[in-house]
């Protein structure tokens, strides 16, 4: 028997998630079945399922945007992949559930003795940090960046890329208690998301001759106008998340004298655009960093399959210190 979580219409996720036996057809010849072990819950599978998301859901539907797990089973034309494989789907949703078949190339595989809990993480967050550092106004070695949501699953994955790449990090948050935890990931300066914060930033960034071409935007509101402000003239402000639910309202000034550039960047766009071979170059040096060590995304807790109430409640609280994982095992 093979479970899953399903909602047959759009609304709270506690409300209408259900957990129910999951019926696959049999593998055809270039399928692949996967035994999927851990899922994150994210920002945007939440949003999914109650119907705010960029791509609409159509019940009833498996929702999970992320996942890790086995391969058991190939179909016979089955090329790239085999029994025992590490892999990660790369669909659009369907990941909250204890098996999977599909395509072989919708499966990336993952090196051998990879964390699966971390690889569960990989596809969205990691990614969306890497085309924050590469993708816009071509950033090397010794340049800033800057940040709000420093301590989300984005921030902390960018702050330890751009590490690896010799980049400079300024980092927003909102709890002091953040300040010291994020330094120690490696983020070279990080202040409180305040107008006093504000101020010590732009006292950091003139005391290192830093001109920042590119902020990344998790929040919007009040904290990406500050963002705005810590921008060089011509610089991008790159949103990717909008944590504060609220709208961004530019200062006329920032426009007019600074000539800065507004972009989004929503990683299923990017991947219909660029196509799986990016996504795998992609994903190549992100494997090696966690396989190494030089890349951990913080986990608050693993919750059980079958108490995926606890799951959904913990996912939604502000308090938590990472993402919450589900155990598809049990």
């Amino acid at each position: 028997m093979s479970l899953c979580l399903s909602f047959d219409q759009i609304g709270k996720p506690a409300d209408v998630l259900r957990l129910i036996e999951h019926q696959l057809p049999e593998a055809g010849h270039h399928d692949v079945r996967v035994r999927l072990h851990f899922a994150p819950i994210n920002p945007a599978d939440l949003n999914f399922i109650e119907g705010t998301y960029g791509r609409a859901a159509h019940p009833p539907c498996i929702p999970g945007h992320e996942a890790s797990g086995v391969v058991t089973e190939i179909g016979k034309n089955v090329t790239s992949l085999k029994p025992g494989d590490s892999v990660i789907p790369l669909l659009g949703a369907g990941c909250w559930a204890q098996e999977m078949i599909a395509e072989e190339q919708h499966f990336a595989r993952l090196p051998d003795g990879i964390d699966l809990v971390q690889a569960s993480m990989l596809r969205i967050n990691p990614v969306t940090a890497w085309l924050l550092l590469h993708e816009f106004e071509g950033l090397t070695e010794g340049d800033w960046i800057l940040q709000n949501a420093s301590n989300s699953g984005v921030g902390r994955s960018l702050i330890q890329i751009a590490k690896k790449l010799g980049i400079r990090t300024l980092n927003l948050v909102r709890r002091p208690e953040l300040i010291a935890e994020l330094k120690a990931l490696g983020a070279d300066a990080v202040v409180l998301d305040s107008p006093e914060g504000l101020e010590e930033a732009k006292a950091i960034l003139h005391d290192a001759g830093a001109k920042p071409r590119v902020a990344a935007n998790g929040v919007g509101a009040d904290s990406a106008i500050r963002l705005m402000d810590l921008l060089a003239p011509g610089g991008s402000l790159v949103t990717y998340g909008a944590m504060s639910r609220r709208s961004l309202k530019i200062p006329n000034k920032f426009l007019i004298f600074k000539d800065l550039h507004l972009r989004g960047l929503w990683v299923t766009r990017w991947l219909e655009k660029a196509g799986p071979n990016a996504l795998f170059e992609t994903l190549h040096p992100l494997t090696e960093m966690i396989t190494d060590g030089e890349l951990c995304i913080a986990v608050d807790q693993t919750v059980l399959l079958s108490d995926f109430q606890t799951a959904i409640t913990r996912a939604q609280t502000d308090t938590r210190g990472g993402k919450v994982i589900i155990d598809l095992q049990n």
